[in-house]
């Protein structure tokens, strides 16, 4: 059988582009604010007139029809109305209100005045009785027919549409000009408040462009309480966690590169001294100053280990980090103090332990005891113990967890600098370690809601004090 064919595998999907900015987002947002005013001002503006037009329109018209017929009904059914020819009625009235009047026989012969209204077959079926009462709009006389029966005939009366169709263009002419008025008024004031409203979202443009351009992190005026207030505030605040991670990583790298050059510089001098004796030229090493060389480079390395280890421990607690496990405090110490003796194997431990679940970074709580109990065996002298006690505090919610050994103490003007990055007193600067030790020690409890305090223990040495805040009774309830 011969090999199968190999499919090839499927490309990659393409990642499509975004797509372009539409013409509406092009333009500012000032201008947007001011155009959507605008345009919800016209469109009530709109609205309203031609209501008002429409209803002005419908009650002049009405107004105008009910005037004709009542004055045709009078006219029709009055006791002046004798002849045929209308001869004793007062014509001359209604002809000087602009009304024309005729009286329309069912034969269609038409009586009155030589200035007659319009007509049409409907007023000639009101005149042979076929309808009670017709009205409509002469379109060719631009005018308003109305016809009601009167003896065996049909009086027809007329009068002009222009003095209400002027009225409406009056009328028309004033919507409009209001109108646009209110429209011109509406994008000013839309512009008025556009501008005011978006200055402070032009002072965190500003500002944001300033943090970019010079990294300035000055934090910005806020007035006022409303949205916009609170914008600025949370901005501010970000400003300043800003400054302040800024502020830590030049501190660390200050107090990092000041306590790399020592050893750093040893290390060189040491291997400069070996590269030098071992030319052919060069005078000849003792063995025993040859194995002190390799020794004190040998504890150089350990000691540039260590301190970058405590580096990018100290580095890691500075990152935020969710918090969501449950942890027995008691579990993590006695992994901590099971390390402590393998690295001092002298040192002795007295240890009292009371339950504690809390919610936390296991791994982080147990290198954060650690320290604390690698700094008590580093100050305790051969068979003095240290005293390890965790209990809680009674109507707090708080347990305390208290490392204390046999040492000299801690000076009460170094208390308060113990648990600072690189902080080391005028009698440790001889001993190994980094100074970070006991400030990841505080990050921990910090980032847990704990606190760390260094005080004078009972037995005359340090006493070092991490509260962190639990249960004692959590973990019997699950």
């Amino acid at each position: 059988m011969g090999n199968p064919m190999a499919v090839p595998a499927p490309p990659p999907p393409e990642v499509d582009d975004p797509p372009p900015p539409s013409r509406l987002q092009k333009v500012s947002l000032r201008n947007r604010v001011t155009w959507l005013a605008a345009m919800c001002v016209a469109g009530a503006v709109a609205l309203v007139s031609v209501g008002a037009f429409v209803t002005v329109r419908d009650s002049l018209y009405q107004q105008l029809d009910e005037s004709l017929t009542e004055r045709a009904v009078e006219a029709a059914e009055g006791p002046l109305v004798r002849t045929a020819d209308l001869q004793q009625v007062p014509v001359a009235f209604f002809v000087a209100t602009n009304f024309k009047i005729n009286v329309l026989s069912a034969d269609g012969t038409v009586f009155g005045p030589e200035e007659r209204p319009p007509m049409s077959v409907l007023e000639l079926s009101v005149a042979k009785g076929e309808a009670q009462r017709s009205l409509r709009t002469d379109k060719a006389s631009n005018s308003r027919v109305v016809a009601v029966p009167t003896r065996n005939a049909a009086l027809v009366m007329s009068t002009s549409l222009q003095p209400t169709q002027r009225t409406l263009a009056q009328l028309s002419v004033v919507l409009v000009v209001m109108g646009g008025a209110g429209i011109l008024l509406a994008a000013a004031a839309g512009t008025a408040v556009a501008r005011a409203g978006l200055r402070p979202v032009q002072r965190l443009t500003a500002a944001a462009e300033r943090v970019a351009l010079t990294g300035d992190l000055r934090p910005i005026p806020v007035s006022g309480d409303d949205e916009l207030a609170r914008l600025t505030t949370s901005f501010n605040g970000m400003l300043s966690a800003l400054a302040e991670s800024q502020e830590r990583q030049r501190r660390l790298v200050a107090d990092a590169g000041h306590e790399l050059r020592t050893p750093l510089t040893s290390l060189r001098t040491n291997l400069e001294l070996l590269l030098a004796a071992a030319r052919p030229d060069a005078p000849t090493l003792s063995e025993q100053d040859r194995q002190e060389m390799f020794s004190d480079v040998q504890a150089q390395v350990e000691e540039l280990s260590a301190l970058v280890g405590d580096l990018v421990e100290l580095a890691r607690e500075d990152t935020p980090q969710a918090v969501h496990e449950s942890v027995d405090l008691v579990e993590v110490v006695e992994r901590a103090l099971s390390r402590a003796r393998r690295r001092a194997p002298r040192t002795e431990f007295d240890v009292h332990l009371n339950r504690w679940v809390m919610m936390g970074d296991a791994t982080a709580l147990e290198r954060a005891v650690l320290n604390l109990l690698d700094n008590a065996a580093k100050w305790s002298p051969d068979g003095v113990h240290v005293r390890v006690d965790l209990r809680p505090e009674e109507g707090t919610g708080l347990a305390a967890l208290e490392v204390a050994d046999g040492g000299p103490g801690i000076a009460e003007g170094d208390r308060p600098h113990v648990f600072e990055r690189f902080y080391r007193s005028s009698h440790a600067r001889t001993l190994p370690g980094s100074g970070l030790g006991l400030s990841i020690v505080k990050q921990v409890a910090e980032r847990h809601g704990g606190s760390v305090l260094a005080a004078q223990a009972p037995e005359g040495g340090a006493l070092l004090r991490m509260t962190l805040p639990g249960d004692s009774q959590q973990n019997e309830q699950q």
